[in-house]
This record gives structure tokens, C-alpha cells and sequence, in this order.
């Protein structure tokens, strides 16, 4: 995939660093992060179902959702602080397995121009051990394919 994702996890510090590009304008990007039926279809690794319980992707807005794989839930929720549309967004994000473990996470959408957006991401935990949890979940792997998903549904969405 020529825009691959660019992860940076430091040493000794409780945060993870991401950014992403897209081949689509920051509108779109935006929109498919907004709208809980386009996130169904590419939040997450591939092969998971995901069920939306809420997503209300606004200050103040809250979501709750259950990614299924082979026999195994896995849930998530979190607490939308800041929402800036086609710009910035804050959040919470909890995963229900690991309760009380919660980072906070920031989002930049960046218009380059020429129809194309780059995503930065910014997650900060509340310890290091926390953290290297995260980065050894395969959190990489599920912003990939994650990612490489979007990119399918973004350019199927430019084509209709």
C-alpha cells in the first residue's frame, strides 16, 4: 500500500504517535470516522464483525462497540471530548477487557490538498506498563488493516 501507516512507540514514555495518508479529501476521511455505518465497515482488523452500540461523534458524544473474531468479543467505548468537524477530535478509549485502562487520544485531519488527507494521531496512557500493553496487542496490525479498509471504502465512495 504506497500510504502506509507510520507508528512511533518511544521508549520510556506512556504514549504512541500515528499518522496515516489518505487519498481522499479530509471531508471524506472525516465523514467515514463520523458516521457510525461507514466506521462498521473498516474499523479494525479484517475478518472481525462489528457491532455499533452508540457512536455520537460530537463533543460531548459517547460510543460503545463490540469487534467479534473467532468466538471472542472484544469491546470498546469512550467519551467524545472535543470534536472539531474536518479538523480535530479528542477521546477517550477504553477496552472493556482491560477496565479502568484509559487513554486519551487526539486526531488531527490535515488537508494536503489535491483531494488528499494525512491523519495524526496521538494516545496517551495512563502508565507505561498500560502503553506497552497496547503496542504489544497488535494495535499495529488492527490500525493497518484498519486503515487499508478505509482506503477500499474511500475510493469505492469517489468512484459512485
Amino acid at each position: 500500500m504506497s500510504n502506509a501507516l507510520k507508528l512511533d512507540v518511544p521508549e520510556g514514555v506512556p504514549f504512541i504517535d500515528f499518522e496515516r495518508e489518505f487519498d481522499a479529501p479530509v471531508e471524506a476521511v472525516f465523514r467515514a470516522h463520523s458516521d457510525p455505518e461507514l466506521i462498521k465497515q473498516w474499523l479494525g482488523p479484517r475478518g472481525y464483525e462489528m457491532t455499533v452500540e452508540r457512536f455520537d461523534f460530537r463533543t460531548g458524544g459517547s460510543y460503545r462497540y463490540i469487534h467479534k473474531a473467532n468466538g471472542e468479543e472484544y469491546v470498546f467505548n469512550g467519551v467524545f471530548h472535543v470534536v472539531r468537524p474536518n479538523e480535530f477530535a479528542i477521546q477517550t478509549f477504553e477496552f472493556e477487557g482491560y477496565p479502568d485502562v484509559v487513554s486519551i487520544e487526539s486526531m488531527r485531519f490535515e488537508d494536503l490538498g489535491n483531494g488528499r488527507t494525512r491523519l495524526v494521531g496521538h494516545s496517551v496512557y495512563p502508565t507505561q506498563e498500560a502503553r506497552d500493553g497496547m503496542a504489544a496487542s497488535g494495535m499495529e496490525t488492527g490500525l493497518s488493516e484498519g486503515y487499508e479498509r478505509l482506503d477500499e471504502l474511500l475510493a469505492a465512495d469517489v468512484k459512485a
